[in-house]
């Protein structure tokens, strides 16, 4: 969560059958054939899987994009910032600060499908396709996810910095309050909401485009349910709207680690300060550090999420099966 807004937060396809059991005093709606407590789980599920998966990706974009930060630098390729993580902290360096990611994913994404699947309910007035309240859904569960995962990636983005002083999740959470306040793990929080706005638009247009491309290409081998297809729509999506976001990523980057192993403090959390800053150090090229890393983390990404997202659901659809032969 983030964290980078990304296809982790796909919201599950809804089908217009509402099944409603009349024998529970509690109505339970079904979407897909699963209650909305298991949308939550399963996304959750897809969300951590996703993150731990590519963390040493996030790693290298992390570095690349804070690198520069108090001082004009010759820019770092991916295959630099990689043996130099590797040489000088082997291996275990591309996992530092995976425990604060591993704290905020699984809870994030189930904050984001709850209040989706709520705010839906709400905004659709029993129209099952209504896209205006999807729409509106995703930009409310967008806010209120990125809130619960903001804290634990600024965090995670603290850690993963070279020489960073912290000795862990506990120990920076203190240290931040202790020094510099609540506030810190919120500085960025604004910027990420912005972000992840364009990128939630620009990464759905693609998926449902490429998805429909890959059915009109070969529609017998694939369904709309093949993991193939959501797997591909899904890489080339998040793949396009992460490249697109970049510069806000880089702002985001530059305002959860100032003041830390020499990247400059700003005096606001303006977005405007923080890009005037970089560009006059580094040139526009500077807004766009870490694209590599960050597209070859989304691509990878969705599908992961896709495909473990999917498998959870097949799950949860076996189990409500077989509880209901056994009714």
């Amino acid at each position: 969560m983030a964290t980078d807004a990304s296809p982790k937060y796909r919201t599950p396809d809804f089908h217009p059958e509402i099944s409603v059991n009349p024998s529970k005093t509690k109505e339970t709606t079904i979407h897909d054939g699963l209650e909305f407590w298991q949308f939550m789980i399963s996304g959750s599920i897809a969300g951590s899987v996703e993150h731990m998966a590519m963390y040493p990706v996030d790693t290298l974009k992390t570095r690349m994009q804070a690198i520069g930060a108090s001082r004009p630098l010759h820019p770092a390729g991916v295959r630099q910032a990689f043996s130099s993580v590797l040489k000088l902290e082997g291996p275990a360096g591309f996992y530092r600060g995976i425990a604060a990611m591993g704290l905020g994913a699984g809870p994030a994404h189930a904050v984001y499908f709850s209040v989706y699947e709520l705010c839906k309910e709400f905004f659709s007035g029993g129209v099952p396709n209504n896209s205006m309240a999807h729409a509106v859904s995703g930009v409310f569960s967008t806010v209120a996810s990125d809130a619960v995962i903001t804290p634990m990636d600024m965090v995670k983005q603290r850690l993963q910095l070279k020489s960073s002083p912290y000795k862990g999740v506990a120990d920076c959470v203190k240290r931040v309050l202790v020094e510099e306040g609540i506030g810190a793990f919120y500085a960025s929080y604004r910027t990420t909401v912005i972000m992840n706005a364009p990128f939630q638009a620009v990464h759905f247009a693609t998926y449902e485009a490429v998805k429909r491309a890959l059915m009109e290409f070969d529609p017998n081998s694939g369904s709309d349910e093949s993991l193939v297809v959501h797997a591909t729509a899904g890489a080339a999506a998040g793949a396009l709207a992460a490249t697109l976001t970049t510069p806000l990523d880089v702002v985001k980057t530059q305002l959860q680690c100032q003041g830390v192993c020499g990247c400059d403090r700003f005096s606001s959390s303006s977005i405007g300060n923080v890009i005037e800053t970089v560009v006059r150090k580094e040139g526009y090229r500077g807004l766009m550090r870490g694209w590599i890393p960050r597209m070859l983390f989304h691509a990878p990404a969705a599908a992961i999420c896709w495909s473990t997202y999917e498998a959870s659901k097949s799950f949860f659809q076996r189990l409500n099966d077989s509880n209901k032969q056994d009714f």
